[in-house]
């Protein structure tokens, strides 16, 4: 039985055809798409035993939202394969069969977590079928002369709403990055601008903090080094909660400022900078640390004077040979010191083992969302002027106060429709 139905690996999944431009729009406006439950079957058989409410069609219809104001026939067939999507669906039910059946511990874990992952596709599959099969029983009803006003009624807003539901179908089918489930380890550095660049990498770490509790999330500081007037020379926080890295990825850069310093007694506006990582957080499946290959070193942790300083050795420095990575933890505890280090390391050789799979992958692509690169300028927050640019979409907000108090959300979903665009444009290359 389990030969007929093989893991489905939607990583490999391949459109024979899409409209670029249309799939842009469509990546932006279908992510509400819900399924019309009250199909034209159901209401065919009610119209028989009751008089037509022309009201309720009216209501129903203009609720929907066209990609294309002219209504057209769709060749649905030739957009998305029957037969890969028959695939899915089985596969889905067997998933169902087996998890019912009751499976061993470990393997129900491996059927729970694929079924998961399908079903939201699947749902997207039935809403589009089903649509689909409304449309041809409404062309049929044009013929029935008590039916026909009924079908002139439905058609136009079904040829509307099939559509939609193939541009949903669509970004459902997307590769999925495996991360983008897990923590995220967020890293921020100041760049070029001295106490300045420090002060601004302060600033960007509470909107995080901000971001992350507007979310719910767990945000916590596991290596922070302050700087004399109040900055940051280093932080590293570690962000636990649902799609963390699938929301923060897009954060990765350098992000760039311009105002007036605290610093300056001038009025000149400064630029300054900070870099921006965030790395999905690693699991010991993903890297295994050979003993040989790391330094352990202890020592006392720096502290403000007085009763913080710390008398005793409990710091902890991991330097993995082979790659020169050094990373460090100065909690008051030796044993957990040595934990969130290690923990550290793992993050930060997964990222390098991603970044190098990517690079192979993907040595021609020109656009830098979602790829991680910190060395590129994705953002300016224009203090005078009261706005943030996000240069990898060109897009401006003119709420610089709310974006610094964590409202990112509209940024973020705009990067993540865009990268859905980007993936849908190459799958039809």
């Amino acid at each position: 039985m389990s030969g007929k139905h093989t893991a489905i690996n939607l990583q490999t999944y391949q459109f024979t055809q899409f409209d670029t431009a249309a799939g842009f729009v469509g990546a932006i406006t279908v992510l509400n798409f819900t399924p019309w439950t009250d199909n034209i079957g159901n209401r065919r058989r009610r119209e028989k035993g009751q008089k037509k409410d022309k009201s309720f069609h009216t209501a129903n219809l203009s609720t929907l939202t066209a990609l294309d104001p002219s209504p057209r026939m769709i060749d649905t067939a030739r957009m998305i394969p029957e037969e890969r999507l028959e695939q899915i669906t089985q596969r889905f039910q067997y998933l169902e069969a087996a998890m019912a059946d009751g499976a061993s511990g470990g393997d129900i874990a491996v059927l729970a977590k694929e079924y998961s992952d399908l079903k939201p596709v699947v749902d997207q599959i039935m809403a589009w079928r089903q649509l689909v099969a409304d449309l041809a029983e409404a062309e049929e009803m044009l013929s029935d002369p008590d039916m026909k006003e009924l079908a002139e009624e439905e058609i136009p807003g079904l040829q509307t709403r099939i559509p939609e539901a193939e541009h949903a179908l669509q970004l459902a089918l997307l590769p999925k990055d495996a991360a983008d489930a897990r923590p995220a380890m967020l890293e921020i550095r100041p760049g070029t601008g001295g106490d300045e660049a420090a002060l601004f990498a302060a600033d960007l770490l509470r909107m995080y903090q901000r971001y992350a509790e507007n979310h719910g999330w767990k945000f916590e500081i596991i290596e922070e080094q302050a700087s004399d007037l109040g900055g940051i020379k280093e932080v590293v926080a570690h962000i636990k909660g649902d799609n963390v890295f699938a929301r923060m990825k897009y954060e990765s850069g350098v992000h760039r400022v311009q105002r007036v310093p605290e610093t300056e007694s001038g009025g000149r506006i400064h630029t300054s900078a900070a870099t921006v990582a965030v790395l999905p957080e690693a699991e010991d499946v993903d890297i295994q640390v050979d003993a040989n290959d790391i330094r352990i070193d202890t020592m006392r942790s720096s502290g403000a004077g007085g009763q913080h300083v710390n008398t005793t050795d409990s710091a902890v420095r991991i330097t993995h040979l082979p790659t020169g990575l050094v990373v460090t933890s100065s909690e008051k505890s030796q044993h957990r010191n040595r934990e969130i280090a290690m923990q550290v390391l793992k993050t930060r050789l997964y990222d390098l083992e991603r970044q190098r799979i990517d690079s192979e992958r993907s040595a021609d692509r020109a656009s830098q969302v979602g790829s991680g690169d910190r060395s590129e300028r994705i953002r300016t927050y224009n203090f005078p002027q009261g706005r943030m640019t996000d240069h990898r979409i060109n897009l401006t907000l003119y709420k610089l106060d709310q974006v610094l108090q964590g409202d990112l959300d509209e940024v973020i979903d705009a990067l993540t429709a865009d990268d859905q665009a980007r993936l849908l444009a190459e799958m039809a290359q």
